[in-house]
């Protein structure tokens, strides 16, 4: 099978899930548009890690082990981030990128 065409499967955390919650609560406060935007962009971008997760640069951070992240941008200012073992995409965590995140370590 050709990589382009591998599929994977992407499992979310619950934490994600929690994290992605926690953040569209916070947004809906201002603007309940952006935060249904959010959810609606995470939905989207997680399903696309379907194919080729590979294409998206790795999350470099002196606290977090090289290579063990990868990240995908969300509404220009929150991390989708996952990693990839074998046939799987875990999404571990959504993070807005002005916290910081070096607990992922």
């Amino acid at each position: 099978m050709d990589s382009e065409n591998k599929r994977y499967t992407v499992v979310i955390s619950d934490e994600a899930k929690q994290m992605l919650i926690s953040h569209a609560r916070f947004l809906a406060q201002v603007s309940e548009h952006a935060a249904t935007w959010l959810i609606e962009d995470f939905q989207v971008r997680a399903k696309s890690l379907e194919q080729f997760p590979e294409r998206n640069p790795g999350l470099i951070d002196k606290l977090i082990p090289s290579e063990k992240y990868r990240k995908l941008l969300l509404e220009k200012r929150y991390l989708l981030v996952y990693q990839i073992k074998e046939n799987t995409v875990y999404v571990d965590a959504v993070v807005d990128t002005r916290q910081d995140y070096g607990w992922l370590s």
